[in-house]
């Protein structure tokens, strides 16, 4: 630790120890990418991670990029500290992307000649067996051609409207009767009803007209714009193709439903249904291309489409849209996969338990997905079933499909229970879903809110309320969470989770709903730190309380741990804070704009980012010198402005010395993770954590399965709660 200044100055924030934050989001995809690059991993495993980098740069452009370009539309210049003008931010995304496609590429082909070796082939359709390339043929036939549509350009036909994230053939074509004419261009949409990647299997089993290897065919798969590429010539009967290539396009696909100039006009229903429609028409923010497309069909793409071709053209090494890898998991490999896990059943919260006796009795924390989801399930369900049981209230953001929280919610209804759902409709690319459950809870009867009237922000809370009558009274038990009411993502994502009754927090609760279904702007609160109100400025009261104590020549700690940390104010008080002699960890996943290291200014503050089987996802902020009640809080919020200033974001204080102390051991155990980690240097680059020779191997991921709570240690330096 370096030497304590006396009454250090918050530092002014520049280019030079501020990170932009979309360079700093493609230095996280890098890391996913290594995720791919570990011989460690199984084969499908380290495939499934170039899918999920070519789905995250999917989402960073349609929104990210996209802004970029708005900003370049209206020649706005850039506020923020690192200074990048936005005309020089675009090449330098598309410098560093283009860096990223281009490794991932050579893996796939490297991680897709491994895999044939195995026996699991993607393979051209020309190099397919004959009598194989007959059964496709007729399958094309009976199958796909009657679903096609190509669309000609010409002066009576104008150039068609291109779908975002919509794979294409554009075709060019000369008449067989006028080989002297300049060629034509046909656009055909690839359908969105048939798998990217066809297997085989199924097609001979109905097409081939002798027998087959199924063992062979069932491993075997082809490109549907491979195969619709090979025979699109049976469109067009009387013509010569002369080229087709594969093109995709990405659009701006945000909303800003907090900016529309009408919000004040529609409700929020309909305006999110008009969202949808409009995603679809946004701004064309790359256009992507197979390498050796024909020049002639380039042009006209990149003319019709109004592109800047220095810019916004991305030459791929391969298949458009890798995100559709993913659909390799399905092949029944075991032994090309890791294995699987199985959640372990909070004590208190299995079927024969009275959960809320089990809460009664004590807090319960639960650490997801080394803890099951099912317990919150049961929450909603036995609170839907309880007669004791008189009211539900609940945030919903990310629900996902099927959801048996939601089903639990109607039950309820049914149950003659009063139930008060908000139902964020503004929660990005998931509107339509969470539209649909809105309704379905609107029509049985729920107290169904969107937002809250004086607060036009999104509510990115995660919290649950039962109101339950008992021989003593009535009393409210609670659930709060870092992560979505969503079973699906509580399999993938890290996440925490506590049950309570504790009389302040519930009553706290109470005031929350108030706040969000009806009016009452002056709420304050006993424990909870809500945003946008009291959330960032009671953190920074926190932190000042550590800066305090390291001028006093205590010992002073701070350890976060979130999933991006960007906002201007956070990081100036964390630079302050290293300057007073604080001791700061912080645990980012993905964005970071602090630079940790920097002489005089942040030599007291690490970085490390943990990338490995799940996505980590839980936040939480331990204060060593705050008073004990307010030492670690869990939440929802990251320290960025939009869950600072711009959300509902709930951040709650666990009490309880021994979930303290467990706390404590999640945080010491991946501060000691020497397997996924990844440190960040002052020069903004990232290197992984290595064990050294003779050093305990430690992978986080894996002592959370063996024991949610992790190592039996604390952080180095923090004392027993």
């Amino acid at each position: 630790m370096t030497a304590r200044k006396s009454n250090p100055d918050s530092p002014p924030l520049d280019s030079s120890n501020y990170t932009n934050r979309e360079l700093s989001w493609i230095e996280f995809n890098r890391r996913v990418l290594a995720e791919a690059e570990d011989e460690t991993l199984p084969l499908l495993d380290r495939i499934k991670f170039l899918a999920i980098v070519s789905s995250n740069m999917d989402e960073f452009f349609m929104v990210r990029v996209a802004a970029v370009h708005a900003k370049l539309q209206v020649n706005s210049v850039t506020t923020r500290p690192d200074g990048i003008p936005y005309s020089n931010l675009i090449f330098q995304i598309r410098e560093r992307v283009l860096a990223i496609m281009a490794r991932q590429r050579d893996l796939m082909r490297e991680l897709l000649a491994k895999l044939a070796e195995q026996g699991v082939f993607i393979g051209g359709v020309h190099n397919l067996p004959d009598d194989w390339q007959v059964a496709l043929e007729r399958y094309f036939r009976e199958e796909i051609f009657p679903v096609l549509t190509p669309l000609a350009v010409d002066h009576a036909r104008p150039f068609p409207f291109i779908s975002n994230l919509s794979l294409n053939l554009a075709v060019s074509l000369r008449r067989l009767d006028k080989p002297n004419e300049a060629p034509e261009f046909v656009r055909l949409k690839i359908p969105d009803l048939t798998p990217r990647l066809v297997n085989l299997e199924p097609v001979l089993r109905q097409y081939a007209e002798s027998e087959f290897d199924r063992d062979a065919a069932r491993s075997t798969f082809v490109w549907i714009e491979d195969l619709i590429g090979t025979y699109v010539g049976h469109l067009f009967p009387g013509m010569e193709v002369l080229h087709q290539s594969p093109f995709r396009l990405t659009r701006n696909a945000d909303v800003d439903f907090e900016q529309e100039q009408e919000a004040e006009e529609k409700a929020i229903d309909q305006r999110v249904e008009e969202a949808m429609r409009e995603r679809e028409f946004g701004q064309v923010v790359r256009l992507s291309v197979p390498h050796g497309i024909d020049p002639t069909i380039l042009n006209t793409l990149i003319n019709r489409l109004e592109i800047q071709a220095d810019r916004d053209l991305y030459h791929i090494d391969g298949a458009l849209g890798a995100s559709s890898l993913m659909e390799l998991l399905a092949v029944d490999r075991p032994d090309l996969k890791q294995q699987g896990y199985t959640p372990r059943i909070a004590h208190g919260f299995s079927e024969d338990d009275d959960i809320f006796e089990t809460i009664r009795h004590h807090d319960v924390l639960v650490h997801h997905p080394y803890d099951s989801f099912l317990p919150v399930e049961r929450f909603f369900r036995d609170a839907a079933r309880d007669p004791q049981v008189l009211a539900i209230k609940a945030t919903l953001y990310r629900v996902g499909r099927n959801s048996s929280i939601v089903q639990s919610l109607l039950e309820a209804r049914e149950n003659d229970k009063q139930v008060a759902v908000l139902v964020e409709l503004k929660a990005r690319f998931d509107e339509e879903n969470n539209l649909e459950w809105a309704r379905q809870l609107d029509d049985k009867g729920v107290h169904v809110t969107y937002g809250v009237e004086e607060l036009p922000v999104k509510t990115h809370a995660k919290i649950a309320l039962v109101v339950r009558k008992e021989p003593d009274g009535v009393r409210r038990y609670v659930h709060l969470g870092t992560g979505n009411y969503n079973s699906s993502t509580a399999r993938l994502y890290t996440d925490l989770g506590m049950f309570t009754c504790n009389r302040e927090i519930a009553e706290d609760a109470t005031r929350l709903f108030n706040r969000l279904t009806g009016f009452a702007p002056g709420t304050t609160y006993q424990r909870l730190l809500v945003a946008p109100e009291f959330l960032h400025r009671s953190l920074m009261a926190l932190i000042d309380r550590e800066i305090e104590a390291a001028h006093e020549g205590k010992p002073a700690r701070l350890i976060f741990k979130m999933n991006q940390l960007e906002e201007d104010e956070t990081i100036r008080k964390l630079y302050q804070a290293s300057q007073a002699g604080v001791q700061v960890d912080l645990i980012v996943r993905g964005i970071c704009c602090l630079r940790p290291g920097l002489p005089e200014l942040s030599e007291n503050i690490r970085v490390r980012s943990i990338v490995g089987r799940y996505l980590e996802h839980a936040r939480i902020f331990y204060f060593q010198n705050a008073p004990p009640d307010q030492r670690i809080y869990l939440g929802s919020a990251d320290l960025m402005r939009r869950n600072l200033y711009n959300r509902v974001e709930v951040v709650f204080p666990v009490m309880d010395p021994r979930l303290q102390h467990s706390l404590l051991r999640m945080l010491a155990t991946q501060l000691r993770d020497n397997v996924n980690a990844w440190i960040l240097h002052p020069d903004d680059t990232y290197t992984p954590v290595v064990p050294a020779q003779g050093e305990q191997v430690i992978d986080s991921h894996q002592v959370f399965m063996h024991k949610s709570v992790g190592l039996d240690e604390l952080p180095e330096g923090v004392p027993t709660p």
